[in-house]
């Protein structure tokens, strides 16, 4: 009886150790799943920590970069609208400066026509008047609707001129400015000089003996030496030395002693 008693405490006593060893177990194992449980979450925590910190950068990082690219981005579009504003500036200025240029040109060349128009004007409206191309006594009158005798001709006939007794090279001067036309031998008057003026006037210097002063399309002036006085007019040759002179309106000879002051 005793024997089996000490058989049941001996297996209570067994079965209790096996209860506190079963309970130890779990309870280092409930510890140690608690430890791992724990480490795990501060190592998830350390990382998450540190992966929001870097997040966290990232966004800073990305916040700066577009700040930058904004301010970068805004420094290019002002130094292009600033190019583009001094390209503008400078198209104008060139656009101004041809404009300027084209206007003062058309100007200068619109007041050089009026000039030249007023200038032709006046020639035009400038009264013309006639000075002696010599000095001397008038031998022979203007006959162009009467005749007059001729005595190298020995007849009656027409004058369109005067003849001015002058001594042979005598100096003949332009009775008024104007331009040499030609210088020519006429077969009845001999050496001539004829010399255009404003208004439709003419004035032809003939019997010279020289005119080598002037050549064909010199301008001249009123009172220029032009040539001098000679005897080489066929139709005359039997007058007194002379200036044959005659003045012309429109191409026809009128009389010179109604133009001469």
């Amino acid at each position: 009886m005793r024997k089996e008693i000490n058989i049941k405490k001996r297996n209570l006593k067994t079965y209790a150790i096996g209860l506190i060893s079963i309970a130890g177990i779990l309870g280092i194992g409930i510890l140690y799943y608690n430890l791992n449980k724990t480490s795990s979450y501060k190592v998830d925590t350390d990382q998450f920590s540190k992966i929001s910190n870097q997040l966290e950068n990232d966004t800073n990082v990305n916040n700066i970069t577009e700040q930058a690219s904004a301010q970068i981005g805004k420094s290019v579009e002002e130094v292009e609208n600033e190019t583009n504003s001094a390209n503008v500036s400078e198209k104008i200025a060139i656009n101004t400066s041809i404009v300027e240029k084209d206007t003062i040109k058309n100007n200068t060349t619109v007041e050089n026509e009026t000039k030249e128009n007023k200038e032709e004007v006046v020639e035009e409206n400038e009264e013309v008047s006639f000075c002696m191309p010599v000095d001397g006594e008038i031998t022979k009158e203007f006959a162009k609707d009467t005749l007059i005798y001729s005595a190298t001709l020995n007849e009656w006939t027409t004058h369109l001129g005067i003849d001015i007794k002058a001594e042979k090279t005598t100096v003949v001067k332009a009775a008024e400015k104007g331009t040499v036309k030609y210088i020519k031998n006429d077969p009845r008057y001999g050496l001539s000089i004829v010399i255009e003026h404003s208004d439709g006037y003419t004035t032809v210097y003939s019997n010279l003996l020289t005119s080598e002063f002037v050549v064909e399309g010199e301008k001249v002036e009123k009172g220029q030496t032009i040539g001098t006085v000679g005897n080489t007019g066929v139709f005359e040759i039997a007058d007194e030395s002379h200036l044959h002179f005659e003045i012309l309106k429109d191409n026809n000879q009128v009389d010179p002693n109604a133009y001469l002051k």
